[in-house]
């Protein structure tokens, strides 16, 4: 069992004054985001078919939890992973225009995760996908959509502040941009979390370039899916990929915090060479590949802000299952119990 226990922790909100400010958190930050970045709420699915390519596989190698459908001949539903593929058919379908997009909560179960303090088997999300075009598709686009969702991150802190004044704001002015290759240079002798947790600390706030491909030293500094971001596309810079996470320094868990994993997507060349390197080529037979490779779904740029992850933040709260209701180990929920960790 992962679990940290903070030292003499104690949450500085009560359980109700909780439950009111993750109402604040997610309804003030929904909405300034929509505005920022022009996007309309849609509604989404919990389930897909199987076999149609719609559901994320995140690193492949996570089971999704499915189900057979009697009224159509016991064929199997899956409970997406994420809406990564599926918005983009969304905003084909939903004929949105260049330069706007689609927000939607995304609720998934992911029954093969580590239970720890960020990590529960149930997922809260906002997912969003906006419509873009080729020359958008370059690093200083990546750059200039993070900071729109930064600036909605410092406006969401100020107004738990003015709520809440005995939290008082954390974030940097200004999101740091880093490479997963500079990080191996900036921190050598460390490992993988290690330099994300020293990048965090040292910056506050940190957006991650470049997740997915095989870096110099052979190592992948997390997984990703080979059709959805784009982490082989090169920048101006040398490096690949036009995809990242947005990753703070948490100073109750006293490490690195991802609270956003987003990025251009792929192309049809973009597809082509990551289904290759991934030896997956077959998938080009799938429903939803099939489409992006005849021209049917538009150029985007899209991604998927956790809502539990947010309130954690901003609340100041030790583990994720103060904000949402899960399942736990027993171990844990007693020695949550026990260091004044109120499990919902």
């Amino acid at each position: 069992m992962k679990l940290f226990i903070p030292e003499n922790y104690h949450s500085v909100l009560d359980v109700n004054q909780t439950e009111k400010a993750i109402k604040l958190v997610k309804d003030y930050f929904q909405q300034d985001l929509a505005s920022e970045l022009r996007l309309r709420r849609v509604t989404a699915p919990l389930f897909v078919k199987k076999g149609t390519g719609v559901n994320d596989d995140l690193n492949g190698v996570e089971r999704p939890v499915s189900f057979p459908i009697r009224e159509l001949g016991e064929s199997e539903a899956e409970i997406v992973q994420s809406l990564a593929k599926w918005k983009r058919m969304a905003l084909a379908d939903l004929q949105i225009e260049y330069g706007y997009g689609i927000y939607t909560d995304m609720n998934a179960i992911r029954p093969d995760e580590e239970l720890t303090n960020i990590h529960s088997l149930y997922v809260d999300q906002w997912d969003w996908e906006r419509v873009m075009n080729a020359g958008e598709r370059n690093l200083e686009f990546l750059k200039y959509i993070v900071r729109k969702i930064f600036s909605v991150l410092k406006r969401t802190e100020y107004q738990v502040f003015e709520h809440y004044p005995e939290i008082t704001p954390l974030l940097p002015e200004e999101i740091t941009f880093i490479h997963t290759e500079e990080l191996v240079t900036k921190y050598p002798g460390l490992d993988i979390k290690e330099r994300e947790t020293a990048a965090a600390k040292e910056f506050g706030a940190i957006f991650i370039i470049g997740i997915g491909g095989e870096l110099p030293n052979g190592e992948m500094h997390d997984g990703r899916a080979p059709d959805y971001d784009d982490w082989t596309t090169p920048t101006v810079s040398g490096y690949k990929g036009i995809n990242g996470d947005i990753v703070i320094w948490n100073p109750v868990l006293q490490s690195a915090f991802e609270i956003s994993s987003m990025g251009i997507r792929v192309d049809k060349d973009a597809l082509l060479k990551q289904l290759k390197i991934r030896g997956l080529m077959e998938r080009v037979e799938l429903e939803w590949h099939k489409k992006l490779l005849n021209d049917e779904l538009p150029l985007s740029f899209g991604g998927g802000i956790g809502q539990s992850r947010l309130c954690m933040y901003f609340l100041r709260k030790a583990h994720i299952g103060e904000i949402q209701s899960s399942i736990w180990p027993d171990e844990m929920i007693n020695r949550c119990r026990e260091n004044n960790i109120h499990l919902l």
